[in-house]
């Protein structure tokens, strides 16, 4: 995984957990939601990135 995509994923992840945890304080369903889907996306970015790094791996390129 190339240092710049893991952290754009971490920065996705860190993003939507702060957005879910202020819309659950101030009872925003919206934010909350918004939140929930930018950490999944983080999390997709990141699996992407570690199965491009296992083909790297098996295939030796």
């Amino acid at each position: 995984m190339s240092t710049d995509d893991k952290t754009k994923a971490k920065v996705e992840q860190g993003k939507g957990k702060l957005k879910e945890t202020a819309g659950r304080a101030v009872g925003n369903e919206r934010l909350e939601a918004e939140g929930r889907a930018e950490q999944a996306k983080g999390d997709v970015r990141a699996a992407g990135e570690k199965a491009k790094d296992a083909a790297k791996d098996a295939f030796g390129n």
